[in-house]
C-alpha cells in the first residue's frame, strides 16, 4: 500500500451499501460502516448507544494458537478505549470484499493496523495488542524479521484477516469473530513519524463520514416516525 488513507478504509463498505436494496441489509451496513468509523476516530463510546451494540457482546479473537474471548460491554470498552489512548485503533484496508445477510456480516481484507513499539516489545499484556495479533504470533514475526521494536516508534502491522459480526433482530453488534488465518505471513515495518496517524487526527479525518444511524423502525419496519416513537 503506497499511501495510507483511513477515509478510505471503510470504501468497500460504502460501495456495498450503494448497491443494496434489501433495507435490513442496508440497515446493518450502515451500523458496520459507522462502528467502524467510530472506533478509528477514538469515539468508541458512541459504539455502545443502546441501538447499536447489545447488552451483552461477546468478541472472538483467534490468532496463531491463542484464542481470546471478551464478555460483556465493560470489557470490550476497556480495549477500545486503549486502542484510543495509545493511537492503535488506526488502521487500513486493502482489497476488502463485504458480504451481508439478515443476521451478520462477513468481511475479508489484508489490513494494515497502527501497532506501538510499546506493544511489541513483548513486556505487554494482549489486551495491550490490536485485537488480531497474539504475542505469539508476534514473537514469531519479529523472530523471522530479526529486530527489537523500538518503544517510542510505531509499526504497521499487515496481514489478511476475515471476520463475521453477527447483528440480533433489531441490528444491534451482538460481537465480533475475528480470526487470522496464516499468522506467520504477517508483516510488521516502521513507520516514519510522518507517517504515523493518531487518533484525535484519525477523528477529523473522519468526522464528516460518521452519520447518525437511521432509525430501524423507520427504515427496516417502514413504520412512521410517530409510530415508531410510541413503539
Amino acid at each position: 500500500m503506497a499511501k495510507y488513507d483511513i477515509t478510505k478504509t471503510n470504501q468497500a463498505v460504502r460501495q456495498l451499501i450503494e448497491k443494496t436494496e434489501n433495507p435490513r441489509h442496508r440497515f446493518l451496513l450502515t451500523a458496520y460502516d459507522r462502528h467502524r468509523n467510530l472506533e478509528m476516530a477514538g469515539r468508541f463510546e458512541e459504539i455502545f448507544a443502546p441501538e447499536m451494540m447489545s447488552e451483552k457482546p461477546v468478541y472472538h479473537m483467534h490468532a496463531n494458537k491463542t484464542n481470546a474471548k471478551l464478555e460483556g460491554q465493560d470489557a470490550v470498552k476497556s480495549l477500545y478505549r486503549m486502542w484510543a489512548e495509545t493511537n492503535q485503533s488506526i488502521f487500513y484496508t486493502e482489497n476488502e470484499q463485504v458480504a451481508v445477510a439478515d443476521n451478520y456480516i462477513a468481511s475479508v481484507t489484508t489490513v494494515y493496523q497502527q501497532v506501538s513499539g510499546k506493544a511489541l516489545t513483548m513486556n505487554s499484556v494482549l489486551s495491550y495488542l490490536p485485537g488480531f495479533i497474539s504475542e505469539a504470533v508476534l514473537k514469531t514475526v519479529l523472530a523471522m524479521k530479526g529486530f527489537t521494536p523500538d518503544e517510542n516508534s510505531m509499526y504497521i502491522y499487515k496481514n489478511v484477516i476475515q471476520m463475521i459480526w453477527p447483528y440480533d433482530d433489531r441490528g444491534r453488534l451482538v460481537g465480533e469473530d475475528v480470526w487470522e488465518p496464516d499468522p506467520d505471513k504477517a508483516e510488521i515495518t516502521k513507520l516514519d513519524p510522518s507517517e504515523v496517524l493518531t487518533t484525535a487526527e484519525s477523528a477529523k479525518l473522519l468526522d464528516p463520514l460518521i452519520k447518525p444511524l437511521p432509525s430501524f423502525d423507520e427504515m427496516v419496519l417502514g413504520k412512521s416516525p410517530s409510530v415508531a416513537k410510541r413503539a
